[in-house]
């Protein structure tokens, strides 16, 4: 591969800060999803503290999910998952998709938003490797890993940027 950009090397950072300090739910998630689930299913408090972590963590804030999403948001999604039981297959998927072939290509047309706030950034020709039929790209100034949730009206309009070029 060529040299990184500044570009690159700081996304490789952002990517490695993950993997050091805040990868760990998906390694337990990937290993042992039904030990997690029988416990945040049997919990309301461990279910709401294990996702406001999320929350905190995962949305593009200022220090508190509070500037982004409403208690009432949160706490809606948060009973959500508590009164239908899916903190289990949740954390499933995680084990479910360990083994996915990462050397695939996707070679259908391919949108792609980027929101500056998610756990990950990837440089375009990073994608392409993966997705050589990129029709659109993106790159939002706001928004996190929860971006059309945070950012309703502008997950809304590039998805529609996006497909608008297909009528």
């Amino acid at each position: 591969m060529a040299s990184l950009t500044p570009e690159e090397q700081v996304m490789l950072g952002k990517a490695k800060s993950y993997q050091e300090f805040g990868s760990g739910y998906a390694k337990q998630q990937s290993t042992r999803p039904q030990t997690l689930g029988y416990g945040l299913n049997d919990s309301p408090v461990g279910q709401a503290a294990r996702m406001s972590e999320k929350l905190l963590d995962w949305t593009d804030n200022r220090g508190s999910a509070g500037t982004v999403l409403t208690m009432d948001e949160m706490l809606d999604n948060i009973t959500l998952y508590w009164l239908t039981g899916t903190a289990t297959s949740s954390a499933r998927f995680y084990w479910e998709n360990v083994e996915v072939d990462s050397s695939a290509k996707v070679e259908l047309p391919t949108g792609i938003t980027q929101f500056s706030g998610d756990l990950f950034d990837s440089s375009r020709r990073w994608v392409e490797r993966a997705y050589p039929q990129i029709c659109y790209w993106s790159e939002s100034q706001i928004g996190g890993h929860f971006a059309a949730w945070e950012e309703p009206e502008i997950f809304a309009d590039e998805v529609m940027a996006c497909f608008s070029q297909f009528r």
